[in-house]
């Protein structure tokens, strides 16, 4: 069925039974979309498609499967407009869960070094769309360099000349270098330490990285 280019007011999608084939909205103008998860085709093209609202806004779990019954590959619009639509209701929520999906589609069509790159973002921050995993990511990193370093201070680089050791703020210095109370420049980590002191630092700064990036992408959208 050819919904190609149609510009409506309303539109009812819903059938007695499920259409066996294709449904092709692709650029329609919907205006207010009725629909239902027991009459959705087998393949519904959506691209470029636009709807006012829907009448069954459903949770986003269950329109992403609606989403993904197209098969015109990764394309971005159908969740921007789905995330606008989720906006309009108030869903703020149920939007970043879109447009998380959208960015994991996105990814699996990407070279292998980007794709190993999106794992980290979507793991550390969900591509900055779940910012309160980068906090917590940086506090489990924190009570673990906090705990070894309690157990295994590192060595005064100027003997006599160093300030109280703090393994709480040497942590902090080595796991955000843009902060520094002085602890970091002050002591050194040897053996273990020092890789721990290493891996903090690394993560520090993917964690900044992709922090950035979500906000920049949240900026964007505004």
């Amino acid at each position: 069925m050819s919904l190609r280019l149609a510009q409506a007011r309303e539109s009812d999608l819903r059938t007695r039974q499920p259409i066996d084939g294709t449904v092709d909205a692709s650029s329609a103008h919907l205006g207010t979309l009725y629909d239902a998860p027991d009459s959705w085709p087998a393949d519904l093209r959506l691209a470029e498609t636009v709807y006012d609202s829907l009448a069954t806004p459903l949770t986003a779990p269950e329109r992403l499967d609606w989403l993904r019954r197209g098969t015109d590959g990764y394309v971005p619009q159908p969740y921007e407009q789905l995330a606008t639509s989720y906006r309009r209701l108030g869903h703020e929520d149920e939007a970043r869960t879109v447009l998380l999906a959208k960015q994991r589609h996105r990814r699996a069509a990407l070279p292998l070094h980007r794709r190993l790159w999106g794992h980290i973002q979507d793991a550390t921050v969900g591509y900055g769309y779940r910012p309160l995993r980068a906090a917590l990511w940086l506090l489990a990193l924190l009570a673990i360099g906090t705990l070894f370093f309690t157990q295994r201070p590192p060595v005064p680089l100027e003997a006599g000349k160093t300030p109280p050791f703090n393994a709480l703020f040497y942590t902090v210095d080595v796991l955000l270098p843009i902060a520094s109370f002085g602890q970091g420049a002050a002591f050194a980590a040897r053996g273990t330490g020092q890789w721990l002191a290493y891996g903090l630092t690394a993560a520090g700064w993917i964690l900044a990285t992709t922090v950035a990036a979500g906000i920049s992408r949240a900026i964007s959208r505004q």
